[in-house]
């Protein structure tokens, strides 16, 4: 086995660099003709959702997937029947002229790994239940009872890994938040270095039989939960002199736009770190819609980037950041009206080049104008400041919609009731008039050294931090540092501005720039602008959609929704969309959808409710991780769920009209 990089041993950190992009240099493994890791590009991944045993359809399915970009292509082995029938996928696929590496995914069944080793190039295994059970029971271990575990799961796991290294095959030992052991849930709790432990039991005792072929993941649905757990995995893995690839990929992220965002928020604050050499993007849609999701995040950060790769070499000791970044904490802030403090983030539009003498176009904003009653209906996802610019609106804004001017404008302003200036930077110290109550000031992340000059005179004024383009999470990630250094508890709006992009980009960019900051704590606002070829509407879903992803402000049902696979019960896609029809308006509320018991009750994570597929036709029902009912008949299982909720008294009724 080829060694790229050698081992490092380091006080602190779990990145090359927190102030410029550079990858981390992880071991080359071998997968079939496409190696992962080390220098090697960042390869793209998903899973077939056919039956495994349908050998034609899941070639079929496999040739789209590669189509669409996929280099590995997964496919559910979930007992020794399906994990002997990969020859004849693998066979047929070699037959079309098809040499795609595939990988076996197995969970529980030992023997169903060791038939697909020998046949595919690849096999994941789950730690929390390839030998281990889950039954959320709450044991208690001596130090001796917890090692005899550990010397048990050996014996059974070793076996395996001697096929790999036999054979040549690859495996991933992919950790997931919700079905870790009640083993390690007993002994390191539901957390992210619970993860992490998991995991590294497995790497130990692959590294005792001297196989070395392995790449990690550390799976959630919460995103936060998810970047802690890989950046506390290469931190262990450093300390103990390991660089194995990482696989990235936020578990469960659900479909369309509330999918494609959680997945670059998670994925996205990891690339931006330099971690990560191979994605698989989780949505509940068909897999063929992944892999160009997963290409268009490594590309971000691949190609121009990608010449800046080295090895571990980082002096930063993140034990003395003023923040955790295992660990989420909001950064303190003053509050100043409704910003900052223990406010959640606001969100902030540009709406200069909006039609002003027309109310109805703030109904892309979340203010639903009522002729009628001259009212505005407020949404869930109302933004919380508009930026005019020097653009005068003919009719009366919503009176809890705060208008920001430019200084100039501001001041000529007769009325100034719920309007607000905002001051350029290099123009501030001259400005004698000040609103009495917000001010907004723009700076730009690399003139925290003028900045530090004036902060005295700061009082009562939030930020606009402007973060431009493609510039990247560490060119802003400073400045808040420096600010929590100065202790100077100013709340700042993140501002990003995106150009010669598209709807799918925005998304993508937007959530990953905004998500890593946010996921650090740092942050009390996000202000996304972009050309005009791209919806009002859009920009404003993305915000909050990127609020929600990072769980720092909730302002819908949150859908936790596994991707299809082969062990699937039901129509996945069809049966999220009908839940979501009935449950959309349940603000704060989160949903698992999930197509069988592998991904559930586990895979639910947090969720508080869930919807499982347990056999043909039949579904469970949980509050929490609590079974309700149990194989419950389809058709009635969404007005059963309806019912739990409100027994629970957390059901609210639609209003029609």
């Amino acid at each position: 086995m080829q060694e790229v990089a050698k081992p490092y041993q380091l006080e602190g950190g779990y990145c090359n660099s927190l102030t410029t992009y550079s990858r981390f240099l992880t071991r080359e493994v071998t997968i079939g003709n496409i190696p992962m890791g080390g220098l090697n590009p960042i390869r793209i991944q998903s899973m077939t959702t056919t039956d495994t045993m349908d050998t034609i359809a899941t070639v079929e399915q496999t040739i789209r997937m590669v189509h669409s970009g996929c280099e590995y292509v997964r496919i559910t082995a979930p007992s020794i029947k399906e994990a002997e029938n990969l020859a004849n996928i693998k066979k047929e696929l070699r037959l079309r002229g098809y040499d795609v590496p595939l990988i076996a995914d197995i969970h529980f069944t030992p023997n169903a790994a060791e038939s697909a080793a020998r046949i595919v190039e690849k096999v994941r295994v789950n730690p929390g239940n390839y030998a281990d059970k889950k039954k959320f029971e709450n044991l208690e271990y001596t130090t001796d009872a917890y090692q005899a575990e550990l010397e048990r799961i050996y014996k059974k796991f070793t076996p395996l890994v001697k096929i790999c290294k036999e054979y040549g095959t690859a495996m991933r030992i992919g950790t997931n938040h919700g079905s870790l052991s009640d083993r390690i849930m007993s002994h390191y709790g539901d957390t992210p270095r619970g993860m992490v432990e998991s995991a590294m039991e497995f790497i130990r005792m692959c590294e005792d039989q001297n196989f070395y072929n392995l790449c990690i993941s550390m799976k959630a649905s919460n995103t936060q939960i998810m970047v802690q757990a890989y950046r506390l995995l290469v931190e262990t893995m450093v300390k103990e002199g390991m660089n194995y690839p990482l696989h990235l990929g936020v578990t469960e992220a659900g479909d369309g736009e509330d999918g494609r965002i959680k997945s670059a928020v998670g994925i996205g604050t990891l690339l931006a770190d330099g971690l990560g050499d191979t994605i698989r993007v989780s949505l509940t849609e068909d897999p063929e819609f992944e892999a160009p999701v997963a290409r268009a995040l490594a590309d971000r950060y691949e190609k121009p980037l990608r010449n800046n790769t080295k090895a571990f070499t980082s002096t930063l000791d993140a034990k003395n950041l003023p923040y955790s970044p295992y660990q989420y904490s909001r950064g303190i802030t003053k509050q100043i009206q409704q910003i900052g403090g223990n406010n959640p983030p606001v969100v902030m539009i540009d709406v200069s080049n909006q039609n002003l003498k027309d109310p109805y176009f703030l109904s892309s904003i979340g203010y639903n104008y009522s002729a009628g009653l001259d009212k505005y209906n407020l949404t869930d996802q109302a933004c919380d400041l508009v930026y005019l610019g020097d653009k005068l609106p003919s009719f009366s804004f919503p009176g809890n919609l705060k208008q920001v001017y430019n200084y100039d404008t501001w001041l000529r302003l007769k009325d100034k009731h719920n309007c607000y200036p905002v001051f350029n930077f290099d123009s501030f110290s001259d400005r004698d008039i000040k609103d009495d109550t917000l001010n907004f000031l723009k700076i730009n992340a690399n003139h925290f050294s003028a900045f530090v000059l004036i902060l005295p005179n700061l009082v009562n004024l939030p930020l606009v931090l402007i973060l431009e383009g493609n510039q990247g999470v560490q060119s802003i990630r400073p400045f808040f540092i420096e600010l929590a250094k100065n202790n100077a508890q100013i709340p700042v709006i993140i501002k990003n501005t995106y150009t010669n992009i598209d709807s799918d980009q925005l998304m993508l960019y937007a959530a990953s720039d905004m998500g890593a900051l946010l996921t650090d704590g740092f942050g009390d606002g996000v202000w996304i602008k972009a050309t005009e070829n791209i919806a009002l509407s859009l920009i404003n879903s993305t915000s909050f959609g990127i609020l929600q992803a990072t769980r720092t402000r909730i302002s819908k049902t949150e859908y936790i929704s596994c991707p299809s696979c082969g062990r699937t019960l039901f129509d996945l896609q069809e049966t999220t969309q009908y839940i979501r029809s009935k449950t959309d308006h349940l603000k704060g509320i989160k949903i698992a959808i999930m197509g069988c018991i592998v991904n559930g009750p586990g895979e639910m994570a947090d969720a508080d409710y869930g919807y499982v597929g347990t056999g043909p036709g039949k579904i469970t029902l949980y509050r929490g991780k609590e079974v309700v009912k149990k194989n419950v008949n389809t058709p009635s299982a969404l007005d059963e769920l309806i019912e739990i909720i409100r027994e629970d008294g957390n059901w609210v009724e639609t209003v029609e009209g």
